[in-house]
């Protein structure tokens, strides 16, 4: 029986992870040790711990970072008054939040400003949606499900519906219908806010499912991965077991031993090193790796000023 490990593309890490990287590498290159990071800088355990051991010291809250340290703000976007601490405070801030979380927090802005009620749809647990939260706390409505879009009651005849970065596109759709239904008049930005690496990457599991039989999805990313978990909820929903990993250390012979055809991805915060060490791992177990790339991605996302001015002038020296 052939086996074969489909390696499923776009994976990996997104623009807005490349460019928090690349800050937090510009940073540790260019500035004086240690930097601080204002929780973890992309939700990934594998690469936290990385830095972890370059000296990089991991915080809870702003008030943990002494005054003038530099201070590094996660992809996951803050709430305005973090910053506002920070700057109390005297610390150097840089920020590293992904510009398509931004791109919410500013329509928040400008519709409020408008008089518009939010509804934002997202998880009320995830860092994306404290930070957008924390931007009006008082004309927000936070939605996770259909069944809160259906009871949720809204005086409010000026709704705009937004919605985090990293949900299922399919799920999200779900609870916008609903709430068309129930406000007809309710509007969307001119465009959609889940960005552009999470559809790819859901789309991408969506169509090697629908091209091979794969018995099991392998899914790389930690478990706070609000976009990897949804790559798993994906494989579920069209009748796939998935299974979301750390790595190659969390692979337990029981799921795949008996299962010839496999899906390998990774979540947009997972490097493609991780991918790699899998691949390598069942091919010695006999598997066909095949690389199955359905989309390619260019976006790309600068450096802050600052940072880039830094690092070109660290390169003259």
């Amino acid at each position: 029986m052939d086996k074969t490990l489909f390696l499923i593309g776009p994976r990996g890490w997104c623009a807005g992870v490349e460019r928090a990287i690349g800050i937090l590498n510009a940073a540790l290159e260019n500035l004086p040790s240690p930097i601080y990071v204002r929780r973890e800088i992309v939700h990934n355990k594998n690469v936290v711990n990385f830095y972890r051991s370059r000296g990089v010291i991991f915080v809870s809250e702003i008030s943990e970072v002494p005054a003038g340290r530099t201070a590094i703000f996660s992809a996951h976007g803050i709430a305005p008054s973090v910053a506002m601490e920070a700057r109390e405070r005297g610390i150097n801030i840089i920020d590293a939040t992904c510009p398509l979380v931004t791109k919410v927090h500013f329509e928040v802005q400008r519709f409020v400003k408008k008089g518009y009620t939010v509804l934002y749809i997202g998880h009320r647990n995830h860092e994306e949606a404290a930070g957008v939260l924390g931007e009006a706390p008082e004309k927000i409505r936070i939605i996770e499900t259909e069944e809160e879009a259906r009871i949720l009651n809204l005086p409010s005849s000026k709704i705009i519906i937004l919605t985090q970065t990293t949900l299922s596109v399919d799920d999200t759709n779900k609870i916008i219908d609903v709430l068309k239904k129930r406000f007809p008049r309710v509007e969307l930005p001119p465009k959609e806010d889940i960005c552009y690496a999470t559809t790819n990457r859901q789309l991408a599991v969506k169509t090697l499912i629908a091209k091979h039989p794969i018995e099991l999805l392998y899914v790389i990313g930690s478990k706070n991965s609000s976009n990897s978990n949804r790559l798993c909820e994906v494989a579920e929903t069209l009748g796939v077991p998935s299974r979301l990993i750390d790595g190659q250390s969390n692979i337990k012979p029981k799921d795949w031993e008996d299962k010839a055809l496999i899906g390998l991805t990774a979540g947009a915060s997972a490097p493609e090193s991780l991918v790699q060490e899998v691949a390598k791992f069942f091919k010695a177990h006999g598997y066909n790796v095949q690389e199955t790339i359905f989309e390619r991605e260019d976006v790309t996302f600068a450096l802050p000023k600052e940072l880039s001015e830094l690092a070109a002038a660290h390169g003259k020296r």
